[in-house]
């Protein structure tokens, strides 16, 4: 039995994507997106298919009737970071099981308020495999050898696309695990590239990539600047994270399925060995 998706964020470029990829990997596209109420248009051409635009102002009207004639759908969220708490609550108001792929928003309401409602979503700063693992790596780092870069000092810098609004939740989430090992470095440290000459000539992105990007660099430098570290992760392109939000349905509606619905993040799925 097919599962129906719907993709929240169209017309933006990574809902058009992740669209695209629901349906060449035989999800079913619910003709319906969630989208801001600034989006001049009411509906979008996605995969040959008209998507009906849903505003705040006319989603409560609609949700029921499309809940009913597309029983089980999950959504998927790449909407805006000021959306996401919003977003969130009306998922959970209306028992929609989600894959927030979403960054920004008060992340710690929004696990709350899922882990509180006991409610099936996959929600995570990033969606590719391969970081994944990485932050996997890290955290296990964390965890069994705490005292490894003690007295060292932390830096962190990051590059998207001149559109994406917050600072990276993959970079927040990995400064996370560097902070358990004792290094005393905030978030609101996290340096934002967002100006593509900076891109194109410090951070070394190849110019048909500036619009869809993400470089991050961690540097870890002892007391007296004699060892430096450096973990670094660069990706162009949005495909790798479209793949894996896939992934993350088919993850979260097999746990449905079973009975296992409540929150998950890529970790989850990772280990469950559903990625591709």
């Amino acid at each position: 039995m097919a599962t129906f998706v719907m993709v929240n964020g169209i017309p933006g470029n990574m809902g058009r994507l992740v669209a695209e990829t629901c349906v060449a990997r035989g999800l079913e596209l619910v003709p319906f997106s969630l989208t801001g109420e600034m989006i001049v248009e009411n509906e979008a051409e996605v995969a040959g298919r008209k998507i009906i635009l849903l505003k705040p102002s006319n989603r409560e009207a609609l949700i029921g009737d499309i809940l009913k004639k597309y029983s089980g759908l999950i959504c998927i969220d790449y909407t805006h970071p000021t959306a996401v708490n919003d977003n969130a609550t009306f998922y959970v108001n209306h028992k929609i099981p989600f894959v927030m792929g979403t960054t920004g928003g008060d992340r710690e309401a929004l696990i709350k308020l899922v882990a509180e409602a006991n409610h099936p979503s996959v929600i995570a700063p990033n969606m590719s495999k391969q970081i994944v693992a990485f932050q996997t790596m890290i955290e296990y780092l964390a965890t069994e050898f705490p005292t490894a870069f003690d007295g060292y000092q932390l830096s962190v810098v990051e590059s998207h696309q001149k559109t994406k609004a917050d600072t990276s939740g993959t970079a927040r989430a990995v400064v996370q695990s560097f902070q358990k090992m004792g290094l005393d470095f905030d978030d609101s440290r996290i340096e934002m590239v967002r100006d593509e000459k900076n891109q194109l000539e410090r951070m070394h992105v190849p110019a048909p990539y500036l619009g869809g990007h993400a470089f991050h660099t961690y540097s870890l430098d002892s007391a007296d600047g004699t060892v430096h570290f450096e973990f670094q992760h660069n990706i162009c392109g949005r495909s790798v994270y479209a793949e894996g939000s896939v992934d993350a349905v088919n993850f979260l509606a097999e746990q449905i399925a079973k009975g296992n619905g409540k929150q998950f993040n890529m970790m989850d799925v990772l280990r469950s060995g559903k990625m591709r």
